[in-house]
């Protein structure tokens, strides 16, 4: 066969397959795109998750540091009134009686400018027994103004709390149970016995 039988091809004229194959796959493009975008974000997502969860941890932190001067100054604070309260029992300890020693000072001083004058004047007992009954005026004011009192409970009922029976005495003259005779005063301090007073009870004649 001649050049001139074979069949003319033009040059601008390719085979589609190979067209194809020389073209870039648009969708797959698009599709690496997508994937890229979806890669950026899911980044830009997770940093700034990041960044709260750390911002939420130095709140913590912040608060926690917060609660723990403030745990700290409270027990400070704590120690500090366990330590005056030491102090004010043991202050009160010792200083429980000042004002009842500063009332009995008088009470001394009386009594030593009695024993002064029964020195001086040898043989002058009315001068001395009304010095006595003076200081025993003091003593007695003393003793009431913290609170101490006396119990002479002669006639009385006889009442265990604030009595002790040395021993009974046949009588008519008060009822059976009644203090006959009062040994020795007792004493309370605001309502408190601080001791018993001595007291005879009476019982019915002719009882064993």
């Amino acid at each position: 066969m001649s050049q001139q039988d074979k069949p003319n091809t033009p040059h601008d004229e390719q085979d589609p397959a190979a067209e194809n194959a020389a073209q870039p796959d648009v969708e797959a493009v698009q599709t690496g795109n997508e994937e890229f975008v979806d890669a950026g974000e899911s980044s830009a997502d997770s940093i700034s998750e990041t960044d709260e969860l750390q911002a939420a941890l130095d709140q913590a932190q912040a608060e926690a540091e917060q609660y723990r001067d403030q745990a700290v100054r409270a027990h400070a604070e704590m120690e500090n009134v366990r330590k005056r309260a030491t102090r004010d029992v043991e202050s009160a300890r010792k200083f429980a009686i000042e004002k009842f020693a500063t009332e009995l000072l008088g009470v001394r001083d009386s009594l030593e400018l009695g024993l002064k004058a029964a020195e001086e004047q040898s043989g002058d007992y009315d001068k001395l027994k009304e010095g006595m009954d003076m200081t025993v005026r003091m003593l007695v004011s003393s003793m009431e103004k913290v609170g101490i009192e006396a119990l002479d409970p002669k006639g009385e009922t006889f009442n265990p709390e604030f009595h002790e029976a040395v021993s009974t005495q046949q009588t008519d003259d008060v009822a059976p149970n009644t203090v006959a005779d009062v040994m020795q005063k007792g004493y309370t301090l605001n309502g408190r016995v601080l001791r018993a007073a001595m007291v005879i009870v009476a019982k019915p004649t002719g009882e064993g």
